[in-house]
């Protein structure tokens, strides 16, 4: 089976203590991938990841490496629970893939699991999203058709790149469609300087355009959330107003946060393209609770009104750690968790 598979994964695991203590130690890094990878293999998942374990935020140690990007505090919606507030990326010159990005990270994933090397990158709408055209330099970009052509070409250098490395699983996290569910995030984005309207057409096309020139065996997913640090979320609302735009973006599946009411019904998958794949993220990376397994088939069942049973699969909504400091529960409860994905999914799709 082409990824996504059955039971999958979004990506970043909880980093262990060890890990957390000497976070930047290359070797380290590499034992701690290690482990993480026999016990996805050993639990029955077939999308491997290396848990982002070489990374401090999910977004931001990718972005900032490409040229014309750097950061600045946070001074829009805030993630509620935490004093501690994410930075955001701004655009302070011309966007340019000078060079590879993560690209080893990916090659030692592969070269150290048999299954399907799964590998994550922030979407391209992650330039804009939370700081708009106000965090764009005006200098640079005078008019911002430039500014999405330039990160389009960016990301499909760095697309090329994962390919030449033999990435055949790659994944756009992307909060940006779920973020403009919020009326409070789209507030924000007039205030930016932006219509909100307008802006899922705009991030879905940048990606399509982006991911263009993907090699015939290369699987490319989108996941999207309301936002996930130290189990605290951002934005709140059904998918209703950015799924057709969404829908349209061109990636082969799409990782959906279904997990809570924050994230509405499973009505706006009528708009998904026939075809194309739904992993439905029902299992919380916010808490330890194990999911119930009947609810969950329920649950299942209720999406498979919109979508074809065989064309969703099951997952957490969201990584585990989408940053170093990791979500409010244990290692313990984040493999029985996972565990708990592969054997619903085993049972579902027989």
């Amino acid at each position: 089976m082409k990824p996504p598979f059955r039971a999958d994964q979004v990506g970043s695991l909880l980093r262990p203590s060890y890990l957390a203590e000497a976070r930047k130690d290359r070797k380290v890094q590499d034992r701690a991938i290690l482990e993480a990878i026999k016990h996805q293999e050993a639990i029955g998942l077939e999308s491997i990841t290396d848990g982002e374990f070489r990374r401090d935020w999910w977004h931001l140690d990718f972005l900032t490496q490409i040229e014309g990007v750097g950061l600045r505090q946070n001074p829009g919606p805030k993630f509620a629970g935490t004093e501690e507030q994410p930075p955001m990326p701004i655009v302070t010159g011309k966007l340019r893939y000078a060079k590879p990005i993560m690209v080893d990270d990916f090659a030692f994933l592969k070269s150290i699991t048999s299954r399907t090397p799964k590998f994550t990158i922030p979407s391209p709408s992650m330039l804009h999203l939370r700081v708009g055209r106000a965090g764009i330099s005006k200098e640079a970009y005078p008019h911002l058709d430039e500014f999405w052509a330039d990160a389009a070409k960016a990301y499909r250098t760095a697309i090329a790149a994962f390919a030449d490395a033999g990435c055949t699983y790659l994944q756009l996290d992307d909060v940006a469609f779920a973020y403009l569910c919020d009326p409070k995030i789209r507030d924000n984005c007039r205030r930016n300087g932006d219509d909100p309207a307008a802006l899922p057409a705009t991030y879905a096309r940048t990606i399509g355009e982006a991911i263009k020139a993907r090699p015939a065996g290369m699987t490319i997913t989108m996941h999207t959330c309301r936002g996930n640090f130290k189990s605290a979320w951002v934005a709140e609302g059904g998918y209703e107003p950015v799924a057709e735009a969404m829908f349209a973006s061109g990636v082969d599946g799409f990782f959906m946060e279904f997990d809570s009411a924050r994230a509405g019904g499973f009505e706006p998958l009528r708009f998904v393209p026939k075809g194309k794949k739904v992993v439905l993220g029902l299992v919380s990376t916010k808490t330890g609770a194990l999911e119930d397994k009947d609810l969950l088939k329920k649950r299942i069942e209720q999406a498979a009104r919109y979508v074809p049973l065989e064309n969703l699969c099951l997952s957490p909504q969201c990584g585990f750690s989408s940053t170093h400091h990791g979500n409010a529960l244990t290692q313990d409860e984040q493999w029985r968790k996972l565990e708990r994905v592969v054997e619903v999914a085993r049972e579902v799709w027989r």
